[in-house]
């Protein structure tokens, strides 16, 4: 009975690890000099690298059949790519701690958006959550009305973040993890080199990182990236959309606090903002504890 509990769960644990590591993401955003697009581009394309190697090296390079699915992988990676861009230009026209909190209404976009691709019944419970979310999000941000515009990209990214999640629990019940990544991350690629090159600096972009911007791009694009994206595709063989999206909102916790820690005064927040971030913390203890038997019985 112990070992059930013990596998049933290892999901949970593992995304919250794979929480913890995007945590490093706004950071990494934050101390890479060149704007989003720039920045996401060079991430995805070594990403891709990473992720090209790793399928070769364990026979993983595998094809996708239907054409259905090739479509939906598609739209996946122009999704993912358009999550990212919002989200590091969320940092650059505000803050870390501001466009990491606002990924926590991911949760109730996720509630919203799940019922329909799952073809299943709305569940008022996951819509109070959802809309507790919320609450913690306006609480965070009650005395932050200066970064408005920031504020409203970074909840453009969000809801691109859960439809990802739902998108992608929908792919993972018939395709590989990896084969998912490989593809989603290539459309990415695809996507953002003709946005760089329609913006007419494909060359002043690639060589914009300087310095110590690569040594962050290339702990961006293998852990935070490559190895995170897999992960968490397989974790969504067990675990719902909704509860993905919701585990997610530790990452403000996270990220927050290790942007105090680096940039200290950039990062100054007011007794609202850590109200805030309590409640979405207790949110999220709350669900997986809710969830915790449902997991067991699935495994």
């Amino acid at each position: 009975m112990l070992g059930r509990k013990l596998n049933a769960l290892g999901p949970v644990a593992l995304m919250h690890f794979i929480v913890f590591i995007w945590g490093f993401t706004g950071l990494l955003g934050g101390l890479i000099s060149v704007d989003a697009l720039t920045l996401v581009w060079i991430r995805v394309g070594l990403a891709l690298g990473v992720l090209v190697v790793y399928g070769a090296a364990t026979g993983q390079l595998n094809g996708v059949a239907r054409w259905a699915d090739r479509g939906w992988l598609a739209l996946g990676g122009w999704i993912i790519a358009g999550h990212w861009v919002t989200f590091f230009h969320a940092i650059k026209i505000a803050n870390i701690s501001v466009a990491l909190a606002c990924l926590s209404t991911g949760a109730f976009f996720a509630a919203l958006l799940e019922p329909l691709v799952f073809r299943r019944r709305f569940s008022p419970r996951e819509g109070l959550l959802g809309a507790g979310v919320v609450v913690g999000v306006g609480i965070l941000f009650s005395a932050e009305v200066e970064f408005a515009w920031g504020i409203g990209v970074a909840l453009v990214s969000a809801l691109l973040s859960a439809t990802f999640s739902v998108l992608n629990g929908k792919l993972v019940q018939r395709l590989k993890p990896v084969t998912i990544t490989l593809h989603e991350m290539a459309h990415a690629l695809a996507a953002l080199t003709l946005a760089v090159a329609l913006r007419g600096d494909l060359w002043a972009s690639l060589t914009a990182p300087r310095g110590w911007d690569w040594l962050w791009l290339i702990l961006l694009a293998t852990v935070c990236t490559a190895y995170a994206f897999i992960q968490s595709v397989k974790v969504m063989q067990f675990l719902s959309p909704f509860t993905v999206m919701l585990t997610i909102n530790l990452e403000p916790v996270y990220g927050i606090a290790l942007a105090v820690l680096v940039f200290g005064e950039q990062e100054q927040l007011s007794v609202g903002f850590y109200a805030g971030a309590l409640w979405l913390f207790g949110l999220v203890l709350w669900h997986t504890w809710r969830k915790r038997p449902q997991t067991l019985s699935e495994n």
